[in-house]
């Protein structure tokens, strides 16, 4: 594990910014034809795979730079406000006039969610806009919203190379792929990638195999540490030949699960970098995803460091 405390920062990412309008209970399938339905609730939070991610880490005490944009707009405004809040280092976030600030709106029943995204200041970074100081300074680089974030697409393994030229470990979370081709040079990536951080079908659907366990195989030899997030039936690793799981939290009353796993991947890096072994990780991991349903959207349910320390030795 990473156990280098000397860095300025703990963890860099690179923000698909944007905001979360979610709308849950009732019908919630829309019919066209002008037809009207009522819903129970909605809310508006903070969105963006990578927001929350930096969110959650920056809330369990990790110097966290978020590097963004967004858009000289009410909701730019409203993004910014949640960011601060969160504790994120905001040096790297820029307004940008020329850019409407993202939006996705997520229609979430009690088991799934459906997702309609607006990219905006999602795909707003280019790579002039990665402050080369910054690999030199940090100890971990989290790449998020692989296929959303198109115009830095082509560039992540140029960026992971760098950071693991510099010592930093590499954390990858590509999020769903809206082409549903699962490409876009995602294979040369992974050999600079530590812990690979997807979820079950995105796993299956990246390596093209029909089981976990078939597509574990395919990226053994590749990446290090593979962590799959399973939902209700909770999260494992493969690591070193060992499989590892952590049942997800017991009796908590989901919301919904937006953002679950992004917080779940701050909580395991937290863990990583402070050098806990991968068990412990995966239960992190799990803390901090399942505390985060109990609130709607990404952010307003996450928990902080004392708060992971309080429940750490009382789960399950």
């Amino acid at each position: 594990m990473n156990n280098n405390n000397n860095s300025l920062y703990d963890v860099i990412t690179f923000m698909d910014v944007g905001v979360d309008l979610i709308v849950r209970g009732g019908d919630i399938v829309p019919k066209f034809g002008q037809a009207e339905q009522l819903v129970a609730d909605y809310a508006m939070e903070l969105g963006g795979s990578c927001c929350i991610f930096a969110a959650q880490a920056a809330k369990l005490q990790l110097k966290t730079v978020g590097i963004g944009k967004v858009g000289v707009d009410p909701l730019g405004a409203f993004v910014l406000d949640c960011l601060q809040q969160s504790g994120i280092m905001m040096d790297y976030v820029q307004q940008h006039p020329g850019c409407k600030t993202g939006m996705g709106v997520a229609l979430c029943d009690a088991d799934d969610r459906a997702i309609l995204t607006y990219p905006g200041t999602i795909d707003a970074l280019g790579p002039e806009d990665i402050p080369n100081e910054l690999f030199g300074c940090s100890r971990h680089l989290h790449i998020g919203s692989y296929y959303l974030m198109q115009k830095l697409q082509p560039h992540f393994t140029a960026i992971a190379r760098q950071a693991k030229q510099h010592g930093m470990t590499v954390s990858l979370d590509t999020n769903w792929d809206p082409s549903e081709r699962w490409d876009s040079g995602i294979n040369e990536l992974l050999p600079y990638v530590d812990i690979f951080l997807p979820n079950v079908n995105e796993l299956k659907a990246i390596t093209r195999q029909p089981t976990v366990g078939q597509a574990i195989e395919v990226l053994k030899d590749t990446v290090p540490l593979i962590v799959v997030k399973a939902g209700s039936e909770g999260a494992f690793a493969y690591h070193e030949g060992a499989l590892l799981r952590a049942e997800p939290l017991k009796g908590l009353e989901s919301i919904d699960s937006v953002g679950a796993g992004d917080s779940f991947d701050a909580g395991f890096i937290y863990g990583f970098l402070s050098g806990y072994d991968v068990q412990t990780c995966l239960q992190a991991g799990s803390i901090c995803g399942g505390m985060s349903t109990l609130q709607s959207g990404g952010t307003a349910g996450q928990i902080t460091l004392a708060e992971y320390l309080q429940l750490k030795d009382n789960v399950n």
